[in-house]
């Protein structure tokens, strides 16, 4: 987007007035909830406060068409998959269109790329607003040829009109098209008529991002742009006593160096920042400092002790009941035998190929920010609220991202950088170090879960479960007294109508500790406990597991899911000497099953050979861009499974880089084989809802193997 400024309350017939003064390109922005609206506005404007659109059509008087991307890239495809979308009703051709970032506003909607939910929680709109705007420049076309608009039809950008031939292209109708009312009922097209939604085609950002052109966080530059590197607490949660700056003051480039605060959930963090005129020269400023921090007042915590009191909490606590059918308590207590299990789950750090960094120029009665930003709209709010600017006068541009799992989702790193911006009184860029970005969080809650189950002639009569892990709602908003509202998330609906004795409760639990969301949030835990536990009890039963989830899973998408698992693993075929194992999950409106298939190493261990991954996700996109995401799911769990996770010792961060914090390598992966069911059901997520199911998959499949089980992440293969 642009870096010029916002338009303050520019009315339609402002629009119209600016649109004759020469402007080169018209906006054709659309819709509201309410319906459909046009707007043209001289093209050194980039943003129309008093129009609320979802996305952004902009043609130039040339027939350029650049459409806008409201949601952050950070490699889950909606730089692509957006456009695809807009371009399909819009009829234009990708090879011919420009895409840009939008900036941080309410108009767009939520604009949070979490929750797999960018095209779930667009598409409809993003259908219907390109279509609005394809039968406004046909009849602005059918009024110039004095023709029914019945006559003309819309192609590769341009209206053509039938029995004559004649075309013109969308810029020399923009103008006259804006001036139109609004159809209120536009038609779609059928799936079948489909040309560009639900065909693999090539992403349009894979040459920006192979040749140098893609603008990440990183690369972003701004004029009179110095450099900052902040020295924070490595307990997370101590207070400044002093510092001495003086062998960093030495380095040269080093300008100034101060105390400030960043806002972390509801909290201040100590910091020092060194600024400098570039990133090296505050790097190393950092190091020289000397600190003195005061940590008293909260709790210096190590991993055993965390474990262990989890641990202990499932023995001794009921914890606040989240969903209950039934009773299975009566069933369980009564129970001459029952399965009493308990499966622990790491802490993670995010560690995305490219470190926190934001750049902010704090300007009085203005600021505006540059960055690799997951939530410009939560950026924009925060920072509005945190320095009381009006919101229009908080400007945020989104930069390309390398990588975010939820972190760059999180406030904190870009009111860092406006408070320091604010102190220089000029434009900064915060770097965050790769040790930075590791050890200061906020991490991915580590949580354990105690499972009890009863199984009577041969069928599930109760099960029973209670998790213990840190709630990021409560860092969040302070909130207590209520279970974890995503207790049951990765858990299978349709399992709650079968089983007929049945709960879930969370048992509250606390540490200094920050939390926040990783790639698809609490499923990526869940999932390993739940559907570990569904196979101990299918081995309980003596039932084949695939055939055992078949039986509860009634509903008829999940038949048809299980049965394509079934047929493309050849499970029913499967030898002696292999282990296959299976779990399906479900989050974000998306279900994923998934089998793995492992074999004995020689000289110890197992070795993964095979992953087959059935997503069912209702309508979608791009099948490549699903097949890329299952595959980073999977390559991520199996990370959290058995390569990686965060230990703490005497409350700090262990970790600090990817020599400690193994990531799985190009030959750790095993084949990987990705099919998508078809059918018309709304669209779900994509870019998180194959990472849950990957790791019971896999201890289940050791299991099948080994007759071991696991229930402790991460472990080791070579150990197993």
């Amino acid at each position: 987007m642009s870096e010029s400024n916002i338009v303050p309350n520019v009315s339609r017939r402002g629009f119209l007035k600016l649109a004759g003064i020469g402007g080169t390109a018209f906006y054709l922005g659309i819709f509201s909830s309410e319906g459909a609206s046009a707007s043209i506005v001289n093209p050194e404007f980039t943003a129309l406060n008093k129009v609320e659109l979802n996305a952004w059509i902009i043609i130039e008087e040339s027939g350029k068409v650049t459409l806008v991307d409201h949601r952050a890239e950070m490699g889950q495809g909606s730089y692509h998959s957006v456009p695809q979308i807009i371009a399909e009703e819009l009829e234009v051709d990708l090879k011919d269109i420009n895409v840009i970032f939008a900036q941080g506003s309410k108009k767009y909607g939520g604009q949070i790329t979490g929750g797999s939910s960018t095209i779930r929680g667009s598409y409809k709109n993003l259908l219907k607003l390109s279509a609005t705007a394809r039968e406004m420049l046909i009849t602005a076309a059918a009024n110039v040829w004095s023709v029914s608009a019945t006559e003309c039809f819309a192609q590769s950008g341009h209206i053509i009109h039938k029995p004559s031939g004649k075309s013109l292209h969308y810029g020399e109708l923009a103008e006259k098209a804006s001036k139109l009312p609004t159809p209120k009922d536009v038609k779609l097209k059928k799936r079948s008529d489909y040309k560009l939604i639900g065909k693999g085609i090539r992403r349009i950002d894979t040459k920006l991002k192979t040749n140098g052109a893609a603008i990440f966080g990183l690369d972003k530059r701004i004029n009179g742009m110095l450099f900052a590197a902040v020295e924070r607490n490595p307990r997370l949660r101590g207070k400044l006593v002093s510092y001495d700056d003086s062998q960093t003051l030495k380095i040269a480039g080093v300008k100034k160096v101060f105390k400030i605060q960043m806002q972390v959930h509801n909290t201040l963090r100590d910091g020092i920042a060194v600024v400098a005129d570039n990133s090296w020269a505050a790097l190393q400023g950092k190091k020289a400092l000397r600190v003195v921090w005061d940590d008293s007042g909260f709790e210096h915590l190590s991993s055993p002790e965390i474990a262990k009191r989890k641990l202990e909490l499932l023995q001794k606590e009921e914890g606040l009941i989240f969903k209950k059918e039934g009773d299975p308590n009566k069933i369980i207590v009564s129970a001459e035998k029952k399965l009493d299990v308990v499966y622990e789950t790491p802490y993670q750090s995010h560690y995305a190929m490219e470190p926190v960094n934001c750049i902010a120029h704090y300007q009085g009665n203005k600021i505006e920010i540059w960055g690799p930003l997951q939530a410009p709209d939560w950026m924009q709010e925060s920072v509005s609220k945190s320095f009381g600017l009006p919101l229009e006068s908080v400007i945020v541009n989104m930069t390309f991202l390398g990588g975010g799992f939820g972190r760059k989702a999180f406030t904190d790193f870009c009111h860092e950088a406006v408070v320091i911006s604010k102190e220089i009184n000029g434009p900064v860029q915060v770097v965050w170090s790769r040790e930075d970005d590791a050890t200061q969080g906020p991490f991915r809650p580590g949580i354990s879960y105690r499972g009890e189950g009863v199984i009577e002639n041969g069928e599930i009569a109760a099960i029973k479960f209670r998790m213990a892990g840190q709630n990021i709602d409560h860092w969040m908003s302070d909130k207590r007294g209520k279970p974890n509202g995503s207790t049951t998330e990765g858990f299978l609906a349709p399992y709650f109508e079968s089983i007929k004795n049945i709960s879930f409760s969370d048992i509250p639990f606390e540490t200094p500790i920050p939390v926040l969301w990783w790639r698809s949030v609490y499923a990526s835990t869940n999932g390993f406990a739940y559907e570990s536990f569904m196979d101990e009890m299918a081995h309980e039963a003596g039932k084949d597991p695939l055939d055992f989830r078949r039986k509860y899973l009634i509903e008829e998408r999940l038949q048809k899911l299980i049965d394509k698992l079934e047929e493309v693993s050849g499970w029913k075929s499967r030898k002696k000497n292999e282990g296959f194992g299976v779990a399906i999950t479900e989050c974000f409106d998306s279900t994923v099953g998934q089998i793995v298939k492992v074999s004995a190493k020689q000289g110890g261990g197992v070795k993964i050979d095979k992953v087959w991954a059935v997503m069912d996700c209702g309508w979608y996109v791009n099948p490549d861009i699903i097949q890329a995401q299952i595959e980073g799911s999977i390559i991520m769990g199996l990370g959290a499974a058995a390569f990686h996770e965060m230990t703490f010792t005497d409350g700090m961060a262990d970790k600090k880089n990817f020599y400690e914090y193994n990531m799985p390598r190009i030959y750790d992966m095993p084949e990987m084989e990705v099919h998508i069911i078809e059918n018309d059901a709304d669209a779900g997520g994509v870019g998180e809802p194959a990472l849950p199911p990957f790791a019971p998959a896999l201890t289940n499949a050791i299991f099948d193997l080994t007759g071991k089980r696991i229930r402790k992440l991460p472990f080791n293969l070579d150990e197993v």
